[in-house]
């Protein structure tokens, strides 16, 4: 079993930055893709960006050039710094971690960390 915890998030005024981070734990044997998702009320989830284990990155495009993924496969932990934030970035933020096993492949989500855009 693998454990995806996020951090990060808040209040954020408009024009401004936050950084999340999420981390993997547990009986980990390799992460492949990790990526973001939101999901806004009312709205489906969406994919913000993903990053594969080789550092191969891709972004929705309402965030291009603002957002940016990483990760340090060290410490199993992905990271989404968010610059010149929005009101529309509003949202849950959800980490997705990839995760295969000598016998299957599953995909894990964490629980989410809210992210609020507004003066």
């Amino acid at each position: 079993q693998v454990q995806v915890l996020e951090s990060g998030g808040g209040l954020v005024q408009p024009g401004g930055s936050v950084g999340l981070s999420c981390v993997a734990s547990g009986n980990i044997f390799k992460i492949n893709a990790m990526g973001w998702y939101r999901q806004a009320p009312g709205k489906s989830r969406d994919l913000v960006a993903v990053i594969t284990s080789g550092g191969s990155t891709n972004y929705a495009d309402s965030v291009k050039g603002r957002f940016t993924i990483s990760r340090d496969n060290a410490k199993n932990t992905a990271y989404l710094q968010m610059n010149s934030l929005k009101p529309e970035d509003t949202a849950v933020y959800y980490c997705n971690i990839d995760h295969s096993t000598a016998w299957n492949r599953i995909t894990y989500w964490g629980q989410g960390t809210q992210v609020t855009v507004s003066s």
